[in-house]
């Protein structure tokens, strides 16, 4: 294969990247609407559960603009699904953490997720997800680069 077909499959692969994002947004959205949040709010919420996170250190992880995200932190904390509590290494960056309530809302997603994500590993089977998974790691690994 020489360097133009290469230049045209990996053309055609991010294509087919950017749809399967447009794809998972709008199967997002339905999912996170479930509960009655939106899917930006359990992206948030979803991070903010994985440990002690700032809204700066949320952004990072989703590739967001900070600002982006502080906009959904603030409802999501004006709903009292989290709270923001002092950050012991950044006096100026609080902590988003989840409430109860919080905790349960995402529960709630997380439930219809994972009733969608059963049917659609069907379709890919356990191997595939599997190899599915480390391949776009690896090309996410490879535009870190």
């Amino acid at each position: 294969m020489d360097d133009e077909d290469r230049n045209i499959k990996m053309q055609q692969l991010v294509a087919e990247v950017f749809e399967l994002a447009g794809a998972l947004r709008r199967d997002g959205e339905a999912t996170a609407r479930s509960a009655g949040q939106t899917q930006a709010r359990w992206q948030v919420m979803w991070i903010a559960a994985t440990g002690r996170l700032s809204v700066a250190m949320i952004a990072r992880r989703l590739g967001l603009a900070r600002q982006s995200v502080q906009r959904v932190a603030d409802a999501i904390v004006a709903d009292e699904l989290a709270t923001f509590e002092p950050n012991p290494d950044h006096q100026r960056s609080p902590l988003l953490i989840l409430t109860d309530g919080g905790q349960h809302a995402l529960e709630q997603i997380n439930d219809a997720g994972r009733i969608r994500n059963l049917s659609n590993a069907a379709i890919l089977g356990d191997d595939g997800v599997t190899y599915l998974r480390e391949l776009l790691a690896r090309y996410r690994d490879a535009l870190r680069d």
